[in-house]
This record gives structure tokens, C-alpha cells and sequence, in this order.
């Protein structure tokens, strides 16, 4: 069983598929626990049930379908596995900063230029549109709105809305800094700084243009200009050194050792040398997938004993959902089933969906799902 949205980010519905048979049994209009846990009421006789982790799911199998064995999908463990680690490398990205910059000035042949902070973040669309999503979804949580009501009043995926709500201000606009595209002036930003300074502002932005454009730079002279006016009032951002996202630092954890080039594991060898947490929360990722990819369900139950005890509080929290979904984690890493079959069943009720432009009803998407090979 899996989920697909007949109407994206609104409703949900449930696709129920025969694995063995390779063929779609029934497609439900929801995903309550009650609609599934009716259908398995009306049609007894499951005796294996291949899941994600959504609590409903769970709660529809104990209730109509008890004897039946639940298995949790590799997929969606490792999805969830993925996400504890990025957000440990988010909490812990000053570490790679401060020995990043620690290199530099070590490796810089004379005094670092003195570089003059800014007051505050400068005022960029998605740091404003951070702070704003973040003002409204606490305004509302204050009133007592639930999840999915403030997301259908504010038009977000209830994800978003969570993520809001557990996350503080200063880690979300950190997040909003790092998704800033460079642009073609950031590689020269350092050399423009330190050329000021050493000048006391006196030298002018023509000629730090033509400067740069015979090192290479391909950019305007306004847009030179511009950053010379804000670093000079002290409103731009200090030159930030060269660290790995947390997103493409967690997709080089969470990829076999042997299909990382020379230089990416030169670089996730430097992330670990500079923050001991995710340097723990790689081992213990990387013993998981191992689990995952070998099959290894029975230590599983020793990894979680490992990661409750001495790991970052996201993994600590990982582990902590295994523990409440123990048999069906077990199973997922022990028996060969897999979710492969319903997922492409799922991309072709999505074709069919797109199809259909939105504008049939239900009833005629379950019947073309059911009809159609």
C-alpha cells in the first residue's frame, strides 16, 4: 500500500496493490485509518502488509488485520534516515565554518584583512519571506489552529507547517542564507573587501571593476558598486568560507563508499574531522544503509541500543521511531519485500490523474486504475 495525491497538497488518497499478482487490488479516496482499516474488515485474508511509517496505516492493521505480519519499506526508512542526518549537519554547519576559516587564515600569506560585520541580515526576498511564514504560523498556533488547518489557510504542506513550528527562527533564516545563489560576484567578493579596506573606502568602484574583470570577472560595474555600498555601510554579508551544503554533505554520506569520487571523499573526510557529531551520525548512517542494503534486520536492534546512547539528538530521535515500530523495521530488513511494485503503480495513477486534467471525479479515477493494465 502507498499514498498518491489526486489533488496535490490537499487530499490524499490510498493505492492498495497485490505484489505477488503485481496488480492494483483497490484505490481508496483517503488515507484515514478507519477507510483502510474498512477495507480490510470487508476483505479479510491479508497476511503480509508492506507499509510506510504513517502511524494511520499502522493503527488500520492492528485494529482490522492483528494477525497479519507488517513490514516497513527500505525506502521510506531511508528517506528518514536521510533527513536526521542533514539535520545534524544544519546544527552543527559552524563547526565546518570555523575550521574552514581557521584554514584560511592559516594558510593566507600576511594578516587577514579586518572586515566589518554587518548589523544585520540583509533584507533578501526568502529572509523576508522566511520571517513573515514564520510570524504567521506562530500567530495562528497561538490561537490553537491545528497543523492541517493552518496549512490550508496559509496554502502550505502541512511538512512545511511542522517544520516551522519545531524549528527556531535563527536555524530557519540560517537555512534561507545558504539557499542565496552565489552569483558571479561571489568569488570576488574577499579580493573587493580587503581592497577597500586597505584603501579606507577611498578607492572607486570603477576601478576595483576593472580590477576584477582582468581576474576574470564577468559581472556589471553596478553590481560592483552596490556591494561596495553596503559593505561600506556595513550591511552585507561577511565573505562566508567555502563549506559543503548540508544537503550534498548528508547525499555523500548516504551513498556507498565505493561511488564517491576522490575529491568528494576528501572533502566528507574534512567534514568529520571538523565536527565529531557528524562524523557519529556518518558511522551510524552508514551502519544502518548496511542493514538495509544486506538485510541484517537482526542487528537492528543493537544499532538503536548504539544510537540512543551516544549520538545526535536527530538520530537519537531516528532511533527512537525504530524502537515504536520495531517488528515491521525488523521485517522491512530481514524478508525480500519491497515497495518497487507500488510505486510504479503509483507513477501510473499519477499519469492517469494528469490525464484526466483534474476534472473527473473520483469514482472514474478508481475505475480507469482498476480497468486499465
Amino acid at each position: 500500500m502507498d499514498e498518491f495525491a489526486p489533488s496535490k497538497g490537499c487530499t490524499y488518497g490510498t493505492v492498495l496493490v497485490d505484489v505477488e499478482a503485481r496488480r492494483v487490488v483497490d484505490v481508496l479516496p483517503d488515507r484515514a485509518s478507519e477507510t483502510f482499516a474498512a477495507w480490510l474488515t470487508e476483505h479479510p485474508g491479508a497476511e503480509i502488509i508492506r507499509r510506510d511509517r504513517a502511524t494511520a496505516h499502522t493503527k488500520a492493521v492492528r485494529d482490522a488485520a492483528p494477525h497479519a505480519l507488517e513490514i516497513a519499506d527500505r525506502w521510506h526508512l531511508l528517506q528518514n534516515l536521510s533527513a536526521g542526518v542533514e539535520k545534524t549537519c544544519h546544527q552543527h554547519r559552524y563547526c565546518l565554518r570555523k575550521r574552514a576559516e581557521e584554514k584560511t587564515v592559516a594558510e593566507a600569506p600576511g594578516p587577514p584583512p579586518t572586515l566589518l560585520p554587518p548589523t544585520e541580515l540583509p533584507r533578501t526576498q526568502i529572509i523576508e519571506r522566511t520571517r513573515h511564514r514564520y510570524e504567521d504560523i506562530h500567530r495562528l498556533l497561538d490561537k490553537r489552529w491545528t497543523i492541517s488547518a493552518i496549512a490550508r489557510q496559509l496554502n502550505l504542506d502541512r511538512k512545511t507547517v511542522r517544520r516551522f513550528r519545531d524549528t527556531g527562527l535563527d536555524e530557519l533564516l540560517a537555512c534561507a542564507r545558504e539557499r542565496r545563489p552565489n552569483g558571479v560576484l561571489e568569488p570576488f567578493k574577499a579580493y573587493l573587501n580587503a581592497r577597500s579596506t586597505e584603501a579606507q573606502g577611498q578607492v572607486s568602484g570603477t576601478r576595483l571593476f576593472l580590477e576584477i574583470q582582468a581576474r576574470g570577472y564577468r559581472g556589471s560595474c553596478q553590481v560592483v558598486r552596490k556591494h561596495l555600498v553596503a559593505f561600506r555601510e556595513g550591511t552585507t554579508e561577511p565573505v562566508r568560507a567555502d563549506i559543503p551544503s548540508p544537503r550534498k554533505t548528508t547525499s555523500w554520506i548516504m551513498r556507498p563508499r565505493e561511488t564517491l569520487i576522490e575529491s568528494q571523499d576528501e572533502r566528507l573526510l574534512q567534514v568529520r574531522l571538523a565536527c565529531p557529531d557528524i562524523a557519529r551520525a556518518c558511522d551510524l548512517a552508514r551502519a544502518f544503509a548496511d542493514l538495509v542494503r544486506y538485510q541484517r534486520g537482526y542487528l537492528l536492534l543493537e544499532w538503536t541500543r548504539k544510537a540512543e546512547q551516544d549520538a545526535p539528538k536527530p538520530m537519537k530521535g531516528f532511533a527512537g521511531f525504530l524502537r515504536h515500530d520495531l517488528d515491521a523495521v525488523t521485517a522491512g530488513l530481514t524478508l525480500p519485500w519491497s515497495s518497487g511494485v507500488v510505486e510504479g503503480h503509483v507513477n501510473r495513477v499519477k499519469t492517469l490523474k494528469r490525464a484526466m486534467y483534474g476534472r473527473a471525479s473520483f469514482e472514474l479515477l478508481r475505475a480507469r486504475v482498476l480497468t486499465q493494465p
